[in-house]
């Protein structure tokens, strides 16, 4: 049988996700310290809290995609809208054709992770991205290369960006794999 035979367990996958994604969102938008609702007014400041000199909490909206790039507003909210529905139509097409179950697992991740974004952008007109790495070394330079990782982010992200990773070493690397290997299932 092949990985689409196995719908339901992608369809879990994908509803984990979202699940993830959502609740964690949630606890952020309930959290008074982030005054995340007022926030969307560009003009007020979003909280942070400090959990160590490598993590914290700290509430941004975002506005574009992914690491905040293409900032919009508008009717680019909604175009934003069209294509991340059209992409996520068109990896849950790919998913419910796949032969692979690596191919599976990397779509199911990118479907779940673009679906919370997604339900994000409609509900307010921006993402919900919380979690920051960027600890004491952002803004730091190290032989004139910089370091650190300056970007805030949440689950739904950091699904999209392993599933896209997976899919690539899926389609890249793996393919060339003899059939039998590429389906333990």
């Amino acid at each position: 049988m092949n990985a689409a035979g196995h719908v339901w367990r992608w369809a879990a996958l994908i509803a984990l996700v979202i699940i993830a994604d959502q609740l964690t969102k949630w606890a952020v938008l309930e959290t008074p310290a982030f005054n995340a609702l007022a926030c969307l007014d560009p003009s007020i400041r979003c909280g942070r809290i400090e959990l160590s000199s490598v993590f914290d909490l700290t509430m941004l909206w975002n506005r574009g995609i992914s690491f905040g790039t293409f900032q919009s507003s508008g009717i680019m909210r909604w175009i934003l809208v069209l294509v991340t529905t059209g992409i996520a139509i068109g990896f849950a097409y790919w998913l419910m054709r796949a032969e692979r179950w690596f191919t599976a697992l990397s779509l199911s991740l990118v479907i779940g992770g673009a679906v919370g974004n997604l339900i994000d952008r409609v509900r307010f007109g921006a993402v919900v991205d919380f979690l920051d790495f960027s600890g004491p070394w952002f803004g730091t330079y190290i032989g004139g290369v910089a370091v650190g990782f300056p970007w805030v982010f949440n689950i739904a992200d950091a699904a999209i960006t392993v599933g896209a990773l997976l899919l690539f070493l899926d389609q890249f690397l793996m393919s060339r794999s003899k059939p039998d290997e590429r389906n333990p299932a």
